[in-house]
């Protein structure tokens, strides 16, 4: 008997989003999970919809807010445009949302919208 297995992934909770603009605009990009910590980042088995990210070394890394970090993982690339299942170790390609409106109070994790004109340079984002 084959091994099946049944799981139902939504988009995840979208309430950050502040319009429909940009979002079938999407680019996918590679998210490295090893630098993603399962009891902070995804503790319900996913990266959850409107998780904040950067892009360093070619991968998305957990960007970090520290509004004096303007370089590497400092930079925003964008957010995780659905919930995106964690499967094993192995990294996957995820939907990232770079231009569009976001509402900032929202987004997962106590979000602040950056004001370091570098930390946002990467995206094209309307915090509402």
């Amino acid at each position: 008997m084959p091994r099946l297995k049944s799981e139902t992934i939504g988009a995840g909770d979208q309430s950050w989003l502040g319009s429909a603009h940009g979002i079938h605009n999407c680019r996918t990009e590679l998210l490295d999970i090893s630098t993603f910590a399962a009891n902070t980042h995804y503790p319900n088995g996913y990266i959850p919809s409107g998780l904040p990210v950067a892009k360093v070394g070619g991968v998305l890394v957990p960007y970090d807010a520290t509004e004096g970090t303007t370089t590497g993982a400092g930079v925003l690339a964008g957010f995780v445009f659905t919930d995106q299942p964690v499967v094993g170790a192995s990294d996957f390609a995820v939907p990232v949302l770079d231009h569009g409106r976001v509402r900032a109070a929202k987004v997962p994790g106590g979000f602040t919208a950056p004001s370091a004109v570098a930390k946002k340079a990467a995206t094209t984002i309307v915090y509402v």
